[in-house]
Formats: C-alpha cells, structure tokens, sequence
C-alpha cells in the first residue's frame, strides 16, 4: 500500500497540459514504459515501451535507450518541455539513467 500512497501525493502535484504534458515513467519486473501524456485530455502523445523489443544490456541501459528514444519522438510531435512523473520510485537508478538520456537528446523538465 506504501506504493500507492507514494504514487498518489507524487502525482497530486503534478498536471500535465497541452504546454507542458506528463511524463509517465514505469518500470516492471522485465520491461521499461514511458508516456508522454496531457491530462487535460487524457490522451497519451508519445509512447515508448521495451515490450516486443530485442533490446539487450541491464535494465539501466535499457532505460537509457528508452530516454532517449522518449525524447526523439517527442521532438517530432513538437514537444519540447515536461513535467517528470516518476511515480512511486525514488530518482535514482535506472530512472535517472532515463531522465538522463532524455534531457542529453533536448527535453526539457
């Protein structure tokens, strides 16, 4: 249940726009979800996920990966600040490594 609440009092203080939308990182036991979201409409803009992928390294490297991909199709969808949604993780780690790469390729947050 911690997870939840951490979730819920990380998110209460973030909104995602159309100026500046959402994004939504996720990590699951094998793979790495990240989404650009505008909660105004509640639609999903831009989306990277490792799933279906032949990506190999560690888990931080497939974040990485993810970070900077994230970050190139958010460029061409024209999007060129954020708001980071790291959810219930602590930044660190592997969700540093994405924020990382995604902030070397021009997105700003």
């Amino acid at each position: 249940m911690n997870k939840v609440f951490r979730a819920k009092r990380t998110r209460a203080k973030i909104h995602g726009t159309a100026e500046r939308p959402r994004l939504s990182v996720h990590f699951s036991n094998q793979h790495i979800i990240a989404q650009i979201i505008n909660d105004d409409t509640k639609a999903t803009l831009v989306y990277v996920t490792t799933v279906g992928s032949k990506m190999t390294g560690t888990k931080t490297e497939k974040a990485a990966t993810i970070g900077t991909e994230i970050a190139k199709k958010a460029k061409a969808a024209k999007i060129k600040k954020v708001v980071f949604d790291r959810g219930s993780r602590i930044y660190a780690g592997r969700m540093s490594a994405l924020a990382d790469a995604a902030r070397k390729e021009g997105l700003e947050f």
